[in-house]
């Protein structure tokens, strides 16, 4: 696995991903009883954007950076401030660090809700182990996340986030995923699932969310966000969030988010956003 997220770390797709976060587990502590975040691709848990790796790419500048200090409607604002303020918590007036989901899923969440993060790769794993380690109710572990799946659901809370973010190094990933999702919804139907894809093959995609969504009477929103007009030789321009059973109220918040988002992420023409749902 050579795939080292501090390249990438704070980057649009990284502010999409963990919005959408952010937005379903603050709704899941509207409700009093503990619930459960699995994170089956953790990563190292905090980024130095100053760092060697990041500051090679600076893709975190046209991300993290375009958000932290805008001046934004007042209703995106208001449901952004959940992601920005944890992003702020770990910074001073200056942008520095950039929090992996596990440390912004935490952030958020009850001392009595649980989180489980997993990471597979050994130094990332060590790291996240590291910043994890003072908090209570949370489990750090390094296995493979096709295991972390199978081994970790149904949660004993029967309430619960499942956020999947793989590296895609693979050209099985997407229809290994597929199966994931498939084999998540057989042990935990009711769940909520976060799952993050690239969208460098349109096809390959679509392909994957109609196989992942194709139960009958499955709830689903399928977000896509394209900051720039991809041409070939191009880096990653666009890329999708599928979440199963959503929030209720998630559709219309995204509706309200994603003109605003694409406006600030957007970097030359072609800049666009889609909200795709399956939504009784």
């Amino acid at each position: 696995m050579n795939y080292h997220h501090d390249y990438h770390a704070g980057n649009f797709a990284d502010v999409l991903k963990h919005v959408i976060l952010a937005r379903v587990v603050t709704y899941m502590k509207q409700k009093p009883r503990p619930f459960r975040v699995i994170d089956t691709h953790g990563g190292a848990g905090r980024y130095d954007l100053a760092g060697t790796e990041a500051t090679k790419t600076g893709e975190w500048r046209d991300g993290i950076a375009r958000l932290f200090d805008a001046e934004l409607p007042p209703a995106v604002a208001e449901l952004l401030a959940p992601y920005l303020e944890t992003v702020r918590a770990m910074n001073g007036a200056e942008l520095r660090y950039y929090p992996g989901s596990p440390l912004i899923a935490r952030h958020l969440m009850r001392p009595d809700d649980v989180l489980i993060a997993n990471e597979l790769h050994a130094d990332d794993f060590a790291r996240l182990k590291e910043e994890l380690r003072r908090f209570k109710s949370t489990t750090v572990l390094n296995i493979d996340a096709r295991h972390a799946v199978k081994s970790l659901l149904p949660p004993k809370e029967r309430r619960g986030l499942v956020l999947i973010d793989p590296p895609f190094e693979e050209r099985s990933e997407f229809a290994d995923l597929a199966t994931a999702v498939g084999e998540a919804l057989s042990r935990f139907e009711t769940g909520t699932y976060v799952i993050w894809y690239p969208l460098k093959d349109e096809a390959a995609a679509d392909r994957f969310v109609a196989t992942a969504t194709s139960r009958a009477g499955l709830e689903f929103l399928d977000v896509r966000l394209a900051v720039m007009k991809s041409f070939a030789g191009l880096g990653l321009t666009a890329s999708g969030v599928l979440v199963i059973n959503p929030p209720y109220m998630l559709e219309a918040e995204l509706e309200t988010i994603m003109p605003v988002l694409k406006d600030q992420l957007a970097e030359g023409s072609g800049a666009a956003f889609e909200l795709r749902s399956a939504v009784q």
